[in-house]
Parts: structure tokens; sequence; C-alpha cells
């Protein structure tokens, strides 16, 4: 197993001991399949560069979190095959560090990397539910070509028997649709979001007790994360995305998390930051409920 050095946050050698870290980080630099603007296959490096300047003490939880151990994976190598390959790789390295006790964040690339760590997660795991933070709904049962599109993941994520609650979704095509209607699959759209709090509720009474965290950047509205390949208006802010989750990590046994669709914008460091902060407040909350 080969680990990348410097690690998620920079930090120091007695915090990224494999055997002692409760968190791994597996960096997945794949874009194969995106449909719009190319580039997210950088966002890993972007968003570890960007974590050395994340500070260690969380302000709202007021602590240091990352004394529970953060090990880095080196970034798991792109297969050539076709996007079926690559699932299945992605599902073997996940299902290793599972098997290890870890608690695993994917950092892509695209969306579509989230299948293979979601069916490496319920090896151990079987009764999860995903929750979704998304502008797109994600439900074709294929698209290009390809059953492992990045606009495919949550139907394969469907297929595995694994329940979905998307959050912040605003685009959806007609199959999309059909699909949803079919299996009684309610999206809870962005603009409820901005409309009342109940959805909150509903999120939390819609997962199951084991919770696999999926965070397309994109879920987030592009004021605040301008660099992905399919912006949408309209999106979540960073409080109310924070605010869902801590409230998930404390009521619910979190298991495993990914951020996906960083696509790094010349001259700036916006989105990258955003998604380095965000997963280190992921741990956070992960471990304060511990």
């Amino acid at each position: 197993m080969e680990f990348c050095t410097p690690g998620f946050l920079g930090l120091e050698p007695k915090y990224t001991s494999y055997a002692r870290s409760r968190f791994a980080v597996l960096p997945i630099p794949y874009d194969a399949t995106t449909s719009y603007n190319v580039g997210t296959r950088n966002g890993p490096e972007a968003i570890l560069r960007a974590s050395a300047q994340v500070e260690l003490y969380d302000e709202e939880l007021e602590g240091e979190f990352f004394r529970a151990g953060v090990a880095t994976l080196a970034p798991l190598e792109p297969r050539a095959a076709g996007p079926g390959e690559m699932h299945e790789a992605i599902f073997k390295a996940g299902k290793r560090l599972v098997a290890d006790g870890k608690f695993v964040i994917g950092l892509g690339g695209e969306h579509s990397v989230s299948s293979g760590l979601v069916r490496a997660a319920m090896t151990r795991h079987k009764k999860l539910s995903v929750l979704q933070i998304d502008a797109h709904s994600d439900l074709r049962d294929a698209y290009h070509g390809t059953p492992f599109s990045h606009a495919s993941v949550m139907r394969r994520i469907h297929d595995l028997g694994a329940g979905i609650v998307p959050v912040g979704i605003r685009a959806i095509s007609p199959e999309d649709r059909a699909f949803m209607k079919k299996t009684r699959l309610e999206p809870i759209a962005a603009r409820r979001c901005f409309m009342s709090d109940d959805w909150i509720d509903e999120a939390l009474d819609r997962l199951t007790d084991d919770v696999y965290l999926t965070i397309d950047i994109d879920g987030f509205d592009p004021a605040y994360a301008p660099g992905t390949g399919t912006p949408e208006p309209g999106g979540l802010d960073w409080y109310q995305v924070t605010g869902l989750l801590r409230l998930v990590c404390a009521e619910k046994n979190v298991v495993g998390a990914d951020i996906v669709e960083v696509m790094p914008l010349p001259g700036q460091t916006v989105t990258e930051f955003l998604a380095a902060r965000l997963a280190y407040k992921i741990m956070a909350y992960v471990q304060a409920r511990k």
C-alpha cells in the first residue's frame, strides 16, 4: 500500500500512520465520463494542496479532530480499459480500507467514483443509505454509452440496494423523473431548502441508521464553488450543507464519505479550499459523535 506525502492537512508523521489513523483519504483523479467541462482529474491534488492551509482547530466544535489520525493513500491510478474496470478498481481499493476498519473519504474526480466506494462500504454495512448532496439527480441508466457514467452514479448505487436521499437537486432529465416516479424517490429540491427548514427533518427521517455521504461540489451554489464541470445556479450555501451534515453525523452512524467533481480553475483556489475544509468538517463531526 502506497501513501501520499505530504498528505491531507499536511500533518506531522505521528498523525498519519495508517495503523493508528481512524480516517483514510483516497484520492481518485478520474474524469473519463464527464459530459461538459473536463478537469476533475486535477481535483484531488488541488484539494490536498489546499488542505495544508486549513486551520486544524475547529472553531464550531472547539477541538482539534485531526488527532484521530489521517492517513492519505497514493492517488488511485485511472484504468484505461473503461469505466467498468475503474469501478472495480475503486471497489477493491475501498474494500481493503473498509476491511481495515477505516473511515474512508474519497476525493474525486468525477462523481462516478462514488458507486465503487459505496459498494465497498456495503461489504460491512448492509443496510446503508446514501445522503446525496448534488445539483443533478444522476439517475440515468446509462449515458454516452456506459452505465458507469457520472450521470448514472446514483442509479448504480440504487441498484446496489442502498437507499438514496438526494438534497439540493435542481437539474433533472426526463429519464431521471420517470425513474423517480417508478421508485417513489422524491428529491429534496434546492428551492425547498430556501423556503423552510422542514427539509432537514425529512432528510434525517429518510436515512437509515448507517449512512454514507456523497457530496458533489456542484450541490453548492457556483457563487461558493465555481470550480466544477457542470455548475448549476440556485445551489446550497456553506451553512445549509454543514448544518445538515452536523445533524446527520450526530444522529446517524456515518460510515464513509466522498467529495467529487472539483475542477480547479486557473487563478483561484476557492472551490478546492471549500472541499478541503468540508472534508475536515466531516472528520470533525464524525469524531465528535464518537
